[in-house]
């Protein structure tokens, strides 16, 4: 189960193995003759760019993700997640021994907090002389430090609680045991550009919505017209997972699922799909000085994200959830800004704790730069009063606080599910969107301009069951 234990607190996730839950297997070919990958070519020249799609059917012979059938048997092939990218053993960042004791304790003071920023803002300023520790806070830090403070002894006691749970139960295991010591190795780069085949897409010629279709169905198709990955959404209707081949690179499609692959300028597809999700849960790439300077992927201001049209995607009633980061600066925002302009009234605010497999802090509980944890801020569309309340009977009302514990993936922003942890205060099947999503969910729709990045086959393994 991906819920290993359940406290008033929150929850201890397995994300590995509700990745694993989704039904990564791939059909019989007899059961689903032909079964379709798309094969996209990219080509950029200087003033322009071009693609080719074309469809071919598995008939030929079995290949990679393919039923094989062995004396009149059907041996199924099915991939799980690679297992290495959850083996986070040890902390990121070990806590130096004033901020040990610190930890161990759920009640502390800003000043002891600010003491010990200030500890490891020397420390780090001793290892890299190009850079100087600043005497004085300034008031973003500020915010943050007091922000900390507030929530600290619910973040340190409802972990306790949860880890004790999991290493009673084994699925932790002390850091006396015997772990694997192995380094954690992700590969530098999977998968082609997706980011950039979107930005390249905006060079095609454009399609009339009209006349152009709103989905493209993976079955047995054999011919796919232009721009139709980029142009519409993208289902995977079965209850077998797919394979897309995306310009020689191949990406797995969990069943039951769908997703678009663009960016924020063209959204449009998303709208002509026509459903209307009671959870849309979004991860916008905050803007943040790391970013910045890494180049690692594209970032949003504050005004781009307002532009989302979440009225026109949502349902009444419908339960947002939004990924922040731990600026203040983009809590309040949230809290302040963005949700009211989206008639969004905020609910809640819920926190994604990191942890190691022995139960400690991926980083120091009080670390200056960066902390274990990350915050959920949970709202609902504003409607009628006689249409929430009727709607709200059968589901629990949203908790103020709750921790989502886990130990996280190694791959840079690959989130924990809410599926599971939602399931209580929604309805059941219902539509659910994701805004900015790295990979897809079974029942889930997800958009994004890297939306098949964490489902490349290459961070899977491909295990057969005769």
């Amino acid at each position: 189960m991906s819920v290993v234990h359940r406290l008033m607190s929150g929850w201890l996730l397995d994300h590995l193995s509700f990745i694993n839950q989704c039904g990564y297997e791939i059909c019989d070919s007899f059961a689903y003759p032909g079964g379709v990958t798309l094969h996209t070519s990219v080509t950029s020249t200087e003033d322009h760019a071009t693609s080719t799609f074309a469809a071919t059917s598995s008939r030929d012979g079995p290949g990679l993700g393919d039923a094989v059938e062995i004396e009149g048997k059907t041996a199924k092939t099915r991939y799980v997640f690679r297992e290495e990218f959850f083996d986070i053993s040890k902390p990121h960042i070990a806590a130096a021994p004033e901020e040990q004791l610190l930890q161990g304790s759920s009640q502390v003071s800003l000043t002891e907090i600010k003491a010990s920023s200030s500890a490891e803002e020397h420390r780090e300023g001793t290892k890299n002389s190009k850079r100087k520790r600043k005497c004085v806070f300034n008031q973003g830090e500020l915010d943050a430090l007091e922000y900390h403070t507030k929530i600290r002894k619910l973040i340190w006691e409802g972990t306790l609680h949860l880890v004790q749970e999991g290493l009673k139960s084994g699925f932790l295991h002390c850091a006396t045991a015997e772990l694997t010591c192995r380094k954690n190795v992700v590969p530098g780069h999977i998968g082609c550009g997706l980011a950039e085949l979107c930005e390249m897409a905006k060079q095609f010629p454009t399609v009339n919505d009209s006349d152009h279709q709103a989905v493209y169905v993976l079955d047995d198709e054999t011919s796919i017209p232009e721009q139709d990955l980029l142009s519409c959404v993208t289902e995977n209707n079965s209850s077998c997972a797919k394979i897309v081949i995306l310009m020689g690179q191949k990406y797995l499609v969990p069943p039951k699922s769908s997703f678009l692959l663009s960016d924020i300028s063209c959204l449009q597809p998303l709208l002509n799909y026509k459903k209307k999700y009671d959870v849309i849960v979004i991860d916008p790439p905050w803007e943040n000085k790391s970013v910045k300077r890494s180049n690692r992927y594209s970032h949003l201001s504050s005004w781009q994200i307002k532009q989302i049209p979440i009225s026109v995607l949502a349902a009444p009633d419908c339960l947002v959830v939004t990924w922040v980061t731990n600026r203040q600066k983009h809590l309040r925002f949230v809290k302040d800004e963005l949700y009211p302009h989206w008639s969004v009234k905020a609910l809640a605010e819920w926190y994604w704790v990191k942890i190691t497999r022995s139960g400690e802090f991926v980083l120091p509980l009080d670390s200056f730069h960066k902390k274990p944890y990350e915050v959920l801020i949970l709202g609902r569309v504003q409607g009628s009063v006689t249409e929430a309340l009727r709607k709200s009977e059968d589901v629990l009302p949203i908790p103020e606080h709750k921790l989502i514990v886990s130990v996280p993936c190694s791959l840079h922003s690959h989130k924990p599910p809410l599926t599971v942890v939602l399931a209580e205060f929604i309805k059941p099947d219902v539509e659910c969107l994701e805004l900015f999503a790295r990979n897809l969910q079974p029942g889930w729709t997800s958009w994004g301009n890297e939306v098949l990045k964490f489902q490349h086959i290459d961070y899977f393994t491909l295990l057969r069951n005769e």
